[in-house]
């Protein structure tokens, strides 16, 4: 085979076989191809586009260059969730506990925090004491004691799709559904997880800012689960405006623990309600009602609470902190941003206040960055939320005071106000598994325009 004749058939549209793609992608991740050729075959792709079998070819190509887990040690129906990424999203947090309560298992395997989207490694680390990186002894042994274990991400696991993303990053690839799609499917697989459930964001905070392509990744991520021979189904969620109302490591760890005690922001405990009953009913526990009902029932009893400290405590953190919250990190620097006038708040741009976060120093740019756990934004105010001249949006969190004058120049551009209040974005927009797409909401642009694509 050559690579330039790889380059050519698809940038003339044809169809790639299994065999090519496992040539290109063994090929580059063991440094035998130039970048160059790489790229180019890469944005062949983002023109053209893959069928759905090109696209289930590479994800199992890129799946071969790695390590794939072995859970089969672990009694029991495994799953394990995914989103694509927003911000104050610290539902794995509230979802495992909950699924673990319910006598689901739960053995996940989640990263770091990368940009305006935070990681779920770098929450639980705000528990002093807790370790990510375990061994597959201690992961198991954590799992068969609490139902649930989150640990970081191997290398080992499909890592073709490290060096392949690199890539895309600096040449214009990165927003090809095939790409995405690939690339989260062939770290979701490797992780050995029986059932997945996909949490596809949309909105201002989310990589899909509209629905119709989420709904395309959704399809795309599910059909590549089922032909891999794991149950899979995806919710598609609403992002445009911060998840909560904590946005930054310690804050959400604060917050999920509010829910998982019976209070917190509604937006949080519902979307989490929700998936936790999906991942119940994939692992054949009932109907989604019944797995719902189940859900609630364990928080209102306080067991999924208790199912997150025995986890912390059996990774080492100290559980204490998630009964005393103000324990946790806490950030000498706090300054609270004002409303200019009097006005319903129509919009809070999820990104900018993820952007906000990062400058305050609860994100990193590089992998590589050290982030403040302490560091963050309190949002006082929602949208929809009537506020007068001199009330306090938001409050920001910080070590370093030098952070606040950036953090507040570009949180300032995330509120937006007028004379009436805004209609209220549903929470869940669809439902999706094999075959079958189940509308919850319509989805409406900004400005009104409205779009009921039911199917």
């Amino acid at each position: 085979m050559r690579m330039y004749d790889l380059i050519v058939k698809k940038k003339r549209g044809g169809e790639m076989s299994r065999e090519e793609l496992d040539y290109i992608v063994g090929e580059f991740t063991a440094d035998r191809l130039p970048k160059e050729q790489m790229a180019a075959f890469l944005m062949a792709v983002w023109f053209r586009g893959m069928t759905d079998q090109e696209t289930t070819d590479l994800t199992l190509a890129m799946l071969g260059t790695g390590t794939q887990a072995d859970l089969s040690a672990i009694p029991g129906v495994k799953v394990d969730k995914h989103s694509t990424g927003g911000v104050g999203d610290k539902t794995t947090l509230v979802v495992a506990p909950l699924v673990a309560a319910c006598g689901g298992v739960v053995a996940k395997m989640s990263g770091r925090g990368l940009g305006h989207t935070g990681g779920t490694i770098d929450k639980l680390e705000s528990i002093p004491g807790f370790r990510a990186a375990l061994s597959e002894a201690e992961f198991f042994d954590v799992v068969k004691r609490c139902g649930l274990a989150v640990i970081g991400q191997s290398a080992a696991l499909a890592p073709a799709d490290k060096k392949i993303y690199a890539l895309r990053d600096v040449t214009g690839s990165v927003d090809s559904i095939p790409l995405i799609a690939s690339s989260i499917m062939s770290k979701k697989l490797a992780g050995g997880a029986d059932c997945i459930l996909l949490d596809v964001t949309v909105g201002s905070g989310a990589f899909m800012k509209r629905f119709p392509e989420a709904l395309r990744l959704a399809e795309t991520m599910v059909a590549i689960g089922e032909a891999a021979g794991r149950k899979t189904a995806a919710l598609i969620t609403d992002m445009d405006a911060p998840m909560g109302r904590a946005v930054g490591n310690a804050l959400e760890v604060a917050e999920a623990v509010d829910v998982l005690r019976g209070g917190g922001p509604e937006d949080l405990r519902e979307v989490s309600l929700a998936m936790a009953a999906n991942m119940l009913y994939l692992t054949g526990r009932g109907s989604v009602a019944d797995c719902r009902a189940a859900a609630e029932k364990s928080l209102a009893d306080g067991s999924a609470f208790e199912k997150l400290c025995a986890m912390a405590e059996a990774q080492g953190g100290d559980a204490s902190v998630l009964r005393d919250l103000e324990k946790l990190p806490l950030a000498p620097c706090n300054c609270g941003v004002l409303c200019p006038e009097d006005a319903y708040i129509t919009h809070v741009d999820a990104e900018k206040v993820g952007l906000a976060s990062m400058a305050l120093g609860a994100g990193r740019e590089t992998l590589t960055d050290t982030i403040d756990l302490a560091a963050g934004i309190t949002l006082l105010k929602k949208p929809g939320d009537f506020v007068q001249k001199g009330d306090v949006l938001a409050v920001l969190h910080t070590s370093d005071e030098k952070r606040l004058a950036e953090a507040q120049r570009i949180f300032g551009e995330a509120v937006r106000g007028g004379d009436h209040p805004p209609k209220k974005r549903p929470l869940l927009f669809a439902r999706v598994e094999k075959g079958r797409v189940e509308r919850l909401a319509a989805w409406e642009e900004e400005g009104g325009e409205h779009h009921d694509e039911r199917r």
